[in-house]
């Protein structure tokens, strides 16, 4: 509870909290970024899209052999 109540009296704390917030902010929508490009490129293609190739970045995920109970 101290530790709060000096955040909100210490400027210094609340830049520094600031500053870390915006950090796991943006770490967060790159995380959200990345994996949901790799999910899109794993899903089935669009119309139109069933013969591209995903790029060579993208891992290949075996949805078959990774089923529980088999």
């Amino acid at each position: 509870m101290t530790i709060l109540m000096e955040v909100t009296t210490n400027s210094a704390y609340q830049n520094y909290v600031q500053w870390a917030l915006l950090g796991i902010l943006a770490a967060g929508f790159l995380a959200a970024t990345i994996i949901g490009s790799i999910a899109w490129y794993n899903s089935k293609r669009p119309a139109g899209w069933e013969d591209a190739d995903a790029p060579g970045w993208v891992p290949k995920v075996d949805a078959d052999k990774n089923k529980p109970g088999e």
